[in-house]
């Protein structure tokens, strides 16, 4: 299995979990939120943040833009979803903050012009949403940017999973493990899912995940995850359909102490005995040979 090099991080077995700070669109369209929410990904200790960005009248249709959803930001979904969206100038403000603070940030890009305006500000790779993994002319148009993949594979079954592998390759590609529910269930998170990705696809594996609480993620990176995805918020009371979903900054902090702890802790599965044993093995060891009695 090739390690995936994404910026100056190379993800794969081996190379640490690269752990992704995922703002969305929990910044509520305010782009000082959204430097908050940076900042606290980088007390964290993140390797990187990820925004989400949509060209509305091409995601949506006129019905679903128009169909009636109050919001903080209007009455309509249309208004609901325009409101969320940063712009150039936003983004660019970010794209600042973010280079200050020496941590990467990308995007999930759910439709063709979104690539191109996210590619103006160099992402380390572009990340395509379980909601778009059967979206092929999306898939192909991401790929065509020559930069790495990251594949969220929530709500689709093998065989869609089989396609879009089939049409993106599995160069500079990482699946993500994902269970698309907001909040997930624990109970159908299914973890075991991440080490069959890996033998099937032979590619790096990470887990994207939408539950309440840590202990499941770290489950993940015990069953080989080595990338992932939170969604990251200043108070997950705040509105937003995200933020019951997403982990406080002080939460965050402590998942990622550990997911280095756990990483460490799970070795490289060779079997042998430390030096810090020594003392132990002298005082304590018995040898008991057959037919003797311990004493």
């Amino acid at each position: 299995m090739n390690a995936v090099r994404a910026g100056d991080r190379l993800i794969g077995p081996g190379h640490g979990v690269f752990v992704v700070a995922e703002i969305g669109i929990n910044h509520n369209g305010d782009v000082e939120l959204a430097k908050k929410l940076v900042d606290a990904a980088v007390a964290a200790g993140c390797d990187a943040v990820k925004f989400q960005k949509r060209t509305v009248e091409i995601v949506f249709t006129p019905e679903e833009l128009s169909a009636p959803r109050p919001s903080p930001f209007g009455r309509t979904n249309g208004e609901l979803k325009r409101a969320l969206e940063l712009g150039y100038d936003d983004y660019a403000a970010i794209h600042r903050h973010c280079r200050r603070l020496n941590i990467p940030w990308f995007a999930s890009c759910w439709d063709q012009p979104s690539v191109d305006f996210i590619q103006e500000f160099d992402p380390p790779c572009h990340k395509i949403a379980s909601a778009c993994l059967t979206d092929d002319d999306l898939l192909r148009y991401a790929r065509a940017t020559g930069r790495p993949m990251l594949l969220s594979t929530g709500m689709s079954s093998p065989d869609q999973i089989n396609h879009a592998v089939d049409v993106v390759g599995d160069e500079a590609l990482v699946l993500l493990h994902c269970t698309s529910a907001y909040p997930a269930k624990v109970e159908e998170l299914n973890l075991r899912v991440i080490p069959w990705l890996a033998r099937r696809y032979d590619v790096p594996v990470g887990y994207s995940g939408h539950e309440v609480g840590l202990a499941s993620t770290l489950a993940a990176v015990a069953l080989g995850a080595c990338l992932i995805e939170r969604h990251i918020t200043l108070d997950r009371a705040m509105w937003g359909s995200d933020q019951p979903s997403s982990v406080e900054g002080q939460g965050f902090a402590r998942l990622v102490r550990d997911i280095r702890a756990v990483s460490q802790a799970l070795g490289d599965g060779v079997k042998r005995v430390y030096d810090s044993e020594s003392l132990a093995r002298e005082k304590l060891r018995r040898v008991i040979t057959s037919g003797s009695r311990a004493r």
